[in-house]
């Protein structure tokens, strides 16, 4: 049964509203609240230090494996080499495990049944939704940044002559590093907003996956004439052209980019946010 929250009234004449009822939340509680749950549970240490693992991990490997394979690589591989895209290569796939833990920021109290207690103490349940955002997306943000500056760091050190490597005063090259955690923050928060439309881990986390992998693989096998102007709007090419230098011309500018994936985000969070509001819990 839904619960519904108490009317706050104050003093007639006044328009002051009186103070939350005990045991009520709000929003700095809900933040404190949203804060001990995210950083006490397991899962978040490890959707993190999976983060970690493979957004610099596999960064460093690329990068290494192109040093030592460059005299072999074509010309045409040569020319259009990234070597920023290529020490941020793990990005592309911590996004699976930033995306899991958005999820889990909000089925995990559906599959346990704290959600309950959680609405219990907050019955603006649009709050719990903010707060959760912020929250989540506050962390996300750090570790996406520390990630995507670190894989760079690391990968510019592998990519040994005769392998071209760049640096930070390098023209987009700042551009293209920040946006690896901004890319990785905001696809969080798309999936926080999925798993607040669907409730469920197993589905809104195969949901999200067939955004992110699946839906590229459906538009690759359209005709180029429907594929290309479908393909620039999938979140995947965004993130590629976000963490490159070489941008693709077919795509987004890389900061336009970012914003219509920020619209999908905001657009899912405001759905899962009057759905919440509507349903029980």
């Amino acid at each position: 049964m839904t619960l519904a929250a108490p009317t706050q009234l104050g003093s007639p004449g006044t328009g002051r509203l009186a103070p939350l009822p005990p045991g009520r939340y709000g929003l700095l509680g809900a933040l404190r609240s949203e804060w001990t749950k995210l950083r006490t549970v397991r899962s978040t240490l490890w959707t993190l230090g999976i983060t970690v693992v493979l957004g610099i991990g596999l960064g460093a490997v690329a990068a290494a494996t192109t040093a030592a394979r460059w005299t072999t690589a074509s010309l045409a591989e040569q020319l259009t080499f990234d070597p920023v895209r290529v020490s941020l290569t793990g990005i592309l796939l911590a996004q699976l495990a930033v995306g899991i833990l958005g999820v889990l920021v909000m089925t995990a109290e559906y599959g346990t049944g704290t959600i309950r207690a959680t609405l219990a103490a907050i019955p603006h349940r649009r709050l719990v939704l903010v707060a959760k955002g912020i929250v989540f997306g506050l962390v996300a943000l750090v570790v996406g940044e520390v990630v995507s500056f670190a894989a760079f760091f690391l990968g510019q050190s592998l990519l040994t002559a005769p392998a071209p490597h760049t640096t930070l005063g390098a023209p987009d090259v700042v551009r293209a590093v920040v946006g690896g955690g901004l890319y990785l923050t905001v696809l969080g928060l798309l999936a926080l907003g999925l798993a607040a439309i669907i409730r469920h881990t197993a589905g809104a986390i195969s949901a999200f996956v067939g955004i992110l992998l699946i839906l590229p693989l459906i538009v690759a096998a359209l005709p180029s004439s429907i594929g290309g102007p479908i393909g620039r709007y999938l979140p995947a090419n965004i993130g590629v052209t976000l963490v490159s230098v070489r941008s693709d011309p077919a795509s987004f500018a890389p900061w336009v980019g970012l914003g219509v994936l920020a619209g999908y985000a905001a657009a899912l969070l405001v759905l899962g946010g009057v759905l919440l509001r509507r349903r029980d819990a």
